[in-house]
């Protein structure tokens, strides 16, 4: 199967699909993410899968709970379930490390695709988050991602309102528009 890949313009890192989940039976995806300096995710969580990262280049940040880590090429962190956690990168150069979702969750990948391809459509802020509350309700919903402290109250009533516009057809047309095979 042929690697994809997507780059969001707004946050400038580039994401590559190494391990698709029809490639695993579901079991995980692989996925290589470049950062560029200063670029990081919010807190949040998953209900439904574990994340592990793997620094490849360069010191990846990766906070957990309280653990605040820098991992070197070679060293790896896993996220359980339900974790509080954020990957960053605090250094001057790009760095590239691989993240294990297990099991895999074909949601979270059309979210990144969708994202991404919104952020190319500049429909996002310049830190990658869509101007529209609708299409943020199914990004958190789609990728079983849960923000935290006063984020998490809004991002609970995000993700029911997601389950409307799923019967409306707005995740169907931006899957359609998006997401490639």
């Amino acid at each position: 199967m042929a690697h994809l890949a997507f780059q969001n313009p707004k946050i400038q890192d580039k994401v590559t699909v190494l391990k698709h989940p029809d490639e695993t039976n579901n079991e995980f995806m692989l996925l290589e993410v470049e950062l560029k300096p200063g670029g990081r995710n919010g807190w949040h969580y998953h209900t439904s899968f574990t994340e592990e990262f793997f620094a490849k280049s360069g010191k990846l940040g990766v906070q957990v709970g309280r653990r605040k880590l820098s991992l070197a090429p070679g060293e790896s962190a896993k996220v359980h379930i339900g974790e509080r956690h954020y990957f960053f990168n605090s250094t001057n150069e790009t760095i590239t490390f691989n993240v294990r979702i297990s099991p895999a969750n074909a949601g979270f990948l059309q979210a990144l695709q969708i994202g991404y391809g919104l952020a190319s459509d500049n429909l996002t802020t310049q830190k990658g988050v869509p101007k529209k509350i609708d299409h943020l309700a199914l990004l958190l919903s789609l990728s079983d991602t849960r923000l935290t402290g006063l984020p998490g109250i809004i991002s609970s009533l995000l993700i029911k309102r997601a389950h409307a516009l799923e019967k409306k057809g707005l995740k169907k047309k931006l899957i359609e528009k998006y997401c490639q095979e």
